[in-house]
């Protein structure tokens, strides 16, 4: 889509803000446009990336008058990509990255463009952290406002549960402080509402004391898959807050295409309880690899970002599940059989601990039952291949939604979900977050994101 923008209005804009303006034929407008899949390819008409609060008051004003679409870029990762517009002007936050940390309250303040190596690194030097994306490069801006699942959602919660504040630009350009007894119907609405209400510019979280973790992978023979996932099941029914286990079908990272059968552990106890803990997973049947020790916290965040590189295509599919059925894991491997990409996985993420000990309308993050997110992420390279993998894909989970159960994980959702879909993200919420939508959005100025129509 071409737009053309009146030259003086964006001259006025380069002038006021402190970051930098790019319009099309600028140098950096391609790389600055560029987000994590690669399947995405939008042209704004303008991209004003953003160091300040006052850059994104100024960015907002700019569109208003030109009538034109804005969209909301944090870290870039989200797979829908809806962070770009099409002849809009795209708020780039990459550039906001002051991160402050409070040790002696244990709280940590960062940016909008912060991603979470950095959020993860600095909370480290202190001994803290918080629920963080298990792939690093991560924004922490739409995980956070998606609901941030991850590592320690079992012994902390979210990342939206243990959110404080939040800086945020309405659409009128107002500077608001969302908490929880200031603008709470807006706080309650940012913690799994997605990006529906404005820009937040920058969050506040609840940090706690964790240093070394003992976490790792552990693989096994794709033969082994059915018997393993069934172990897998039975083995976390009673798992502590401390451990938490994620499986899946994956391929082996040395680029062969050999597909493997394996569990991802993480446990945030003392040695003695981890090794315990740990003992069964290790131990069961006739692994192929356990990489399986001590690491800094940090460190656990990075051991699947080989999987996820940047500009490589994706296509993801997700739901939560009932259960984790015997006839579903048989389909599982047999889907997994004839995968057409050797960079793509299927995952199970279990939810337990105190997640699970979260209300369902305490915040706008619904998914509070023990059990099992299914996550499909296809990951490929060659765009001929695009038709191929997208088709699988679906194909794959229309054969698992016998077991599905009502929800879905709203960062997981693509650019294609339907109404249906993006409804079962916001579950019994969503008719609350439409109120609020109403109130600090009715013109729908930010529907770039899983829209929740005022």
């Amino acid at each position: 889509m071409s737009t053309t923008l009146d030259s003086a209005l964006v001259a006025d804009l380069a002038g006021e803000v402190s970051g930098s303006v790019l319009g099309p034929q600028d140098a950096g407008y391609d790389a600055a446009r560029a987000v994590h899949n690669g399947l995405i390819d939008r042209r704004p008409a303008l991209i004003v990336r953003c160091r300040t609060t006052n850059d994104v008051v100024a960015a907002l004003a700019l569109a208003r008058r030109a009538g034109l679409e804005v969209s909301i870029r944090g870290g870039g990762h989200n797979v829908a990509g809806r962070a770009v517009t099409d002849g809009g002007v795209m708020i780039d936050l990459a550039e906001m990255k002051g991160i402050a940390i409070d040790p002696d309250e244990a709280t940590a303040t960062a940016e909008g463009g912060v991603i979470w190596a950095e959020l993860n690194d600095a909370a480290a030097e202190h001994g803290l952290a918080v629920t963080g994306g298990a792939v690093s490069g991560t924004g922490i801006a739409g995980y956070t406002l998606g609901g941030g699942l991850g590592w320690l959602m079992a012994k902390y919660g979210l990342a939206a549960d243990n959110l404080l504040t939040v800086e945020f630009v309405t659409a009128e350009g107002d500077v608001l402080r969302a908490d929880a007894r200031s603008h709470a119907d807006l706080f309650w609405a940012l913690r799994g509402g997605g990006g529906n209400f404005g820009v937040a510019t920058s969050f506040t979280y609840r940090l706690h004391p964790v240093q070394t973790i003992v976490g790792g992978l552990i693989a096994h023979p794709i033969v082994a898959a059915p018997e393993l996932l069934r172990f897998y099941r039975d083995a976390v029914a009673d798992a502590p807050d401390d451990l938490t286990v994620f499986a899946g079908l994956v391929h082996a990272p040395d680029g062969s295409g050999a597909k493997l059968s394996a569990l991802v552990v993480f446990h945030t106890g003392d040695p003695v309880e981890a090794e315990r803990d740990l003992e069964p997973f290790k131990t069961w049947g006739s692994p192929l690899l356990v990489e399986v020790g001590p690491m800094p916290y940090p460190v656990m965040n990075t051991i699947l970002d080989a999987g996820f590189p940047a500009g490589s295509l994706n296509y993801w599919l997700s739901s939560f599940t009932r259960g984790l059925p015997d006839e579903l894991i048989d389909i599982t491997v047999e889907r997994f059989a004839n995968v057409p990409s050797p960079m793509t996985a299927i995952l199970f993420e279990h939810f337990h601990g105190a997640v699970t000990r979260v209300g369902v309308t305490e915040t706008a993050v619904p998914h509070r039952k023990q059990g099992w997110n299914l996550l499909i992420p296809s990951v490929w390279t060659d765009p001929g291949d695009s038709e191929a993998n997208i088709a699988w894909s679906r194909d794959t989970f229309a054969a698992m939604r016998p077991h599905f159960g009502n929800g879905r994980w709203l960062n997981y959702l693509g650019d294609d979900q339907a109404e249906d879909a993006i409804r079962a993200a916001y579950g019994p919420n969503y008719e609350r977050l439409r109120e609020v939508k109403r109130r600090y959005d009715p013109d729908n100025v930010f529907h770039l994101n899983h829209n929740i129509a005022p």
